[in-house]
């Protein structure tokens, strides 16, 4: 039997600057690079988030205000993957973003594990990121300290959807509501939608 090689995919300059535009722009958000993470988007940019949706710059504003004031949050994240059309782009770029909320006077850890959709321009040879989706799988919510025990009664997580419930909880307990019709994986076709509609702007001839 002949051994087949399967064909590798190129990887051109575009796809590099793509990729560690969208990865810059979550390191700035985690170090507080304020002015880092504003300039890799549009000013006409739209996020949409578990806590938020308007434009980039509004989102990057809000984000050092959250940071300052509320509680503090850190991105891991996987290799992403990318889809070039000449001067666009989407990026898919897998995340479990943590959280560090005190539930009851009990230090803890969320994470909520999701996928990060990103559109992005190619603008006078610069690429920018002109729009942000999460995208989200499951979430968990341990104590920061073994031993210790996070007690949360059921029937507040009645009605909020299990891929991001226990970040809904959380979150609306400190003041940032979270809609329940965001992109998740309970609802496929949804997802489906999203992501077509991200590669049909990539296509499009129109700015």
């Amino acid at each position: 039997m002949t051994e087949q090689k399967l064909e590798e995919p190129s990887v051109t300059l575009a796809d590099l600057q793509v990729s560690q535009l969208v990865v810059r722009e979550r390191e700035a958000r985690d170090l507080w690079r304020w002015e880092r993470m504003r300039a890799c988007y549009l000013p006409d940019s739209q996020v949409t988030l578990s806590w938020f949706q308007g434009t980039g710059p509004e989102f990057v504003a809000q984000s050092k205000t959250l940071s300052e004031t509320a509680i503090p949050s850190r991105h891991r994240l996987g290799p992403p993957t990318t889809r070039i059309h000449r001067d666009r782009a989407i990026v898919s770029l897998p995340a479990a973003v943590e959280t560090y909320p005190t539930i009851d006077g009990v230090p803890t850890v969320l994470t909520a594990y999701c996928r990060l959709l990103y559109r992005a321009c190619a603008v006078d040879g610069t690429w920018k990121i002109a729009q942000l989706d999460g995208v989200y799988e499951r979430d968990e919510l341990v104590p920061a300290v073994p031993g210790q025990r996070v007690n949360i009664d059921p029937a507040e997580l009645d009605g909020l959807r299990a891929p991001y419930r226990l970040l809904a909880w959380a979150t609306a307990r400190s003041g940032y509501p979270v809609s329940q019709d965001l992109p998740a994986d309970d609802r496929p076709e949804q997802v489906r939608e999203l992501y077509n509609a991200a590669e049909a702007w990539a296509e499009s001839d129109r700015h």
